[in-house]
């Protein structure tokens, strides 16, 4: 009797590990049609070019494309006005990455809070996946961070951690003081893979 009760406990928890574990997902399994990238100019590939851009990269990693919708300068708090523009899209997932110039433009914090909240809300309201891309790499963007997590878990979004972890201030990933080179944003498109890869 004992021994079957320990192959049941086995067997469930093996169960929870590989199902009851993954993070709930707003809206996993729609029918939307692409991926976009909707971001700044970590999105739109500053400093290597639209090719070398990340979602260049994952487009060639996922065998699909991504629509590439990042804007070099913008930030969070501007970013609900371009809403339109990722919406047309039909997306199936939305890789929000936003932060970096509210932060260095000193936007008022709650300002940024309240953009990133609006867009993760009106992408799920459209149907689509939404994921935020946390920056990280910055010195003084750990509250970013935080605020990204909490939103994910609030909203059941995805999350990616760090794109320039591991980045930031390795000068051969390095475009300029802030921008990945090629190389580095060939990094970040394996990270957004890493975590977005089991949604798709």
């Amino acid at each position: 009797m004992n021994k079957y009760f320990w192959v049941l406990i086995i067997i469930f928890s093996a169960g929870w590990f590989l199902f009851g574990g993954k993070t709930e997902i707003k809206n996993l399994g729609n029918s939307g049609q692409t991926v976009v990238a909707f971001g700044d100019s970590l999105s739109a590939g500053y400093g290597a070019g639209k090719d070398n851009s990340y979602p260049a990269v994952l487009g060639r990693m996922i065998s699909r494309p991504v629509v590439n919708l990042g804007l070099s300068g913008d930030t969070a708090a501007n970013a609900p006005a371009r809403l339109p523009q990722v919406l047309q899209a039909n997306p199936y997932m939305v890789l929000i990455e936003f932060g970096g110039n509210d932060y260095m433009r000193s936007v008022p914090f709650e300002q940024t809070e309240q953009a990133i909240r609006q867009i993760v809300d009106e992408v799920q309201s459209a149907g689509a996946i939404a994921v935020l891309v946390d920056t990280g790499g910055y010195p003084g963007m750990s509250r970013y961070t935080k605020l990204y997590k909490q939103i994910a878990k609030e909203k059941q979004a995805l999350f990616v951690p760090g794109i320039l972890d591991g980045i930031f201030g390795k000068s051969k990933y390095k475009a300029d003081p802030i921008h990945p080179n090629a190389a580095g944003y060939e990094i970040v498109a394996q990270k957004v893979h890493k975590a977005i890869k089991p949604y798709l």
